[in-house]
């Protein structure tokens, strides 16, 4: 039997090397699209790069994604790829909303015309929910996006299950809660805290500036999460999934945490400075993933305390390394 083919957009991004190790490891043929880049940031799949194969491609560029799918063939098709960091969606509004909405849009389209039999997933996102009308947030919740970046993953959403429904493409979009992991990026919140209080730790600087302390997550784990991507193309038809913990933490707790596993007291070295304050603030995200637990049989393994563990831990060990 032929092996499966799958195509990752964002192969290079935190999901999409997690993803990747999952489908190698299910026997998959992986591709992986990349954007032409001076600087080739490959560090996150540099340990498994000769065992999958990239392909460049851009989502502001559909040629290359048509070529992309053309030449791959693909059975599975996973849309991780976005200007996926939300402050910087206020300052680029117009690049956020054609990488992260029309981008979406536009690797469906390479998908209708070349390979319509292909299993879609895209990467949906709580912050489509940004100023909460229910909570805990489900499937049904009405949107409310409060950055440019919730905008345009709102669009994306909906331009999935309107070409699910269109074209009966199997089509599914993962509403993806914060999940982090040591592979985060730097400038997101948790990475910050993580690797701020192992700097402190090792005396490489004295503070760690934050903006707001009360703003609750729910957060788990990017290596249990892609496992829930993958479940969702292999159901017998297609459906969109909230994928979460169903627990929230304030930021304030995960920089408790994250200092404690330094052994460290945060209120000694934390500075609430206002340029991190988001012009619109999301002050409350928690899931609910009955849906995936009862259809897909996913559930979180990693708890909120082993993950920050994780975390702090994998950044001593890289600022060690060197040092």
């Amino acid at each position: 039997m032929a092996k499966k083919r799958a195509l990752i957009t964002g192969i290079t991004g935190q999901d999409g090397s997690y993803l990747a190790e999952l489908l190698i490891s299910k026997g998959y043929d992986v591709y992986g699209m990349v954007r032409r880049a001076s600087v080739e940031r490959f560090d996150r799949i540099s340990h498994i790069q000769d065992k999958i194969t990239l392909v460049q491609g851009d989502l502001t560029d559909q040629s290359s994604l048509d070529s992309a799918v053309q030449s791959t063939r693909p059975d599975e098709v996973y849309n991780l790829a976005a200007q996926s960091f939300v402050p910087t969606s206020w300052n680029q509004p117009t690049l956020t909303g054609e990488v992260t909405g029309l981008g979406t849009t536009r690797v469906l389209e390479a998908v209708r015309k070349i390979r319509p039999e292909a299993r879609f997933y895209q990467a949906s996102s709580s912050e489509m929910f940004g100023k909460v009308r229910d909570v805990p947030q489900t499937e049904q919740t009405p949107f409310y996006p409060r950055s440019p970046y919730g905008v345009a993953k709102v669009y994306g959403h909906y331009i999935t299950i309107n070409y699910r429904e269109s074209y009966n493409l199997f089509a599914c979009s993962g509403i993806l809660f914060n999940h982090e992991s040591p592979r985060r990026g730097l400038e997101f919140v948790t990475r910050k805290i993580t690797n701020g209080a192992a700097k402190i730790k090792l005396g490489l600087t004295k503070e760690l500036r934050l903006g707001n302390l009360d703003a609750k997550r729910d957060w788990g784990y990017a290596g249990d999460y892609v496992e829930a991507m993958w479940l969702m193309l292999q159901q017998d038809a297609p459906d969109d999934f909230v994928v979460a913990t169903g627990e929230t933490h304030t930021v304030k707790e995960f920089v408790e945490a994250a200092f404690g596993c330094a052994g460290l007291d945060w209120e000694k070295y934390v500075v609430i400075d206002p340029r991190f304050i988001r012009p619109a603030e999301v002050e409350l995200l928690i899931g609910d993933p009955a849906k995936a637990k009862k259809k897909l049989g996913w559930e979180p393994r990693v708890s909120f305390t082993e993950l920050v563990k994780m975390m702090v831990e994998g950044d001593l060990k890289e600022l060690e390394k060197g040092a």
